[in-house]
C-alpha cells in the first residue's frame, strides 16, 4: 500500500513531526511518501490560509500521482472535500479521521488547539462533517507561539491542563489533540488524561489504511465525481494534467 502524506503548510519542522508519527502508526507493509506544500504559510489558522493551503495541496497531489490514497495532514482539512474530486484514490483529512475515531470512543468530543484564532475555522470543519452535536468544546492555547515546531516542548503541560478542563468541566468522553504540530503528543501524554486521546496523524494513517483495504471503487458520479470538462487556463501543467486524468475516467472526447 502506497500512501501520499501532504503537509499543507510550508513548515519543514512540522513535516518532520508528521513523518515521525506516520511512520510509528503505519502497518509494516505500508509505504509512505511525505511532501510539504510548495507555497502558503508556516501554519494554518484562518479560512483564507486554508484556501491557500488547499490549492497548494492540490498541486502536491498533482505532482505525485499513482498513490493508493492521500492523507491531508493539517487539522481543518484544507481543500477538503474538493480534493476528493481531484483523485480516483481516496483522499482523507486528519480532521475527518480524528473525529471518526473519537466518535467511536465517546459521545462527547473536545478539541484541544494551539491558537484561539483557529477556533471558528475548526467549528466550521466539525459542522461540515456532521459532528457539531458531538462537539462539547474547543479549548486553545492563548500564549503566542515562539516556533511552530516546538509547541509540544513549550506547551505540552498546558495542553494537558486544557484536556483536563474539557473532561472535568465539559464532560468530554474523548479528546482530539488538533493540528500537525501536535503529532505524536498523544502517545506521550495519554496516561496523564483520564479519557481516550486521539492524534490526527495516527488516526489518519490507520483509517486510510482501512479504507484502502476495503478495495472500493472510486467516485465516478455524484458530488465527488470528476469536474465537468470545460476550458481551463492559468493552471500549472501538473494540475491541468491531473484534472484531465480524472475527467478521462468518465468523459469521452466526444463529450468534451
Amino acid at each position: 500500500m502506497k500512501l501520499l502524506v501532504v503537509n499543507p503548510n510550508i513548515s519543514n519542522d512540522v513535516t518532520t513531526l508528521i513523518a515521525a508519527e506516520a511512520e510509528r502508526s503505519k502497518a509494516p507493509e505500508t509505504q509512505l511518501t511525505i511532501r510539504t506544500a510548495g507555497f502558503g504559510v508556516e501554519y494554518i489558522e484562518t479560512r483564507l490560509e486554508s484556501l491557500l493551503a488547499g490549492t497548494a495541496t492540490a498541486e502536491v497531489i498533482a505532482e505525485n500521482p499513482g498513490f493508493d490514497a492521500v492523507i491531508v495532514a493539517a487539522f481543518g482539512d484544507p481543500g477538503m472535500p474538493a480534493l476528493k474530486e481531484l483523485c480516483d484514490a481516496p483522499v482523507i483529512g486528519i480532521t475527518e479521521a480524528a473525529l471518526a475515531a473519537a466518535s467511536l470512543l465517546g459521545s462527547r468530543i473536545s478539541i484541544i488547539a494551539i491558537s484561539p484564532r483557529i477556533t471558528p475555522w475548526y467549528r466550521d470543519c466539525v459542522e461540515s462533517y456532521g459532528y457539531a452535536s458531538r462537539l462539547t468544546s474547543i479549548h486553545s492555547l492563548s500564549d503566542p507561539l515562539n516556533s511552530i515546531g516546538s509547541v509540544q516542548q513549550e506547551f505540552g503541560q498546558k495542553l494537558v491542563e486544557l484536556a483536563h478542563l474539557a473532561v472535568e468541566r465539559d464532560g468530554a468522553d474523548a479528546i482530539v489533540l488538533a493540528g500537525a504540530p501536535l503529532a505524536g503528543l498523544a502517545r506521550q501524554v495519554k496516561d496523564q488524561i483520564p479519557v481516550p486521546v486521539v492524534d490526527g496523524i495516527s488516526a489518519g494513517v490507520k483509517l486510510t489504511e482501512a479504507i484502502v483495504a476495503l478495495d472500493n471503487n472510486p467516485h465516478r458520479a455524484s458530488s465527488y465525481g470528476p469536474p465537468p470538462v470545460k476550458v481551463r487556463g492559468g493552471l500549472s501543467t501538473a494540475l491541468d494534467e491531473q484534472i484531465a486524468r480524472r475527467q478521462s475516467t468518465i468523459y469521452s472526447e466526444g463529450e468534451a
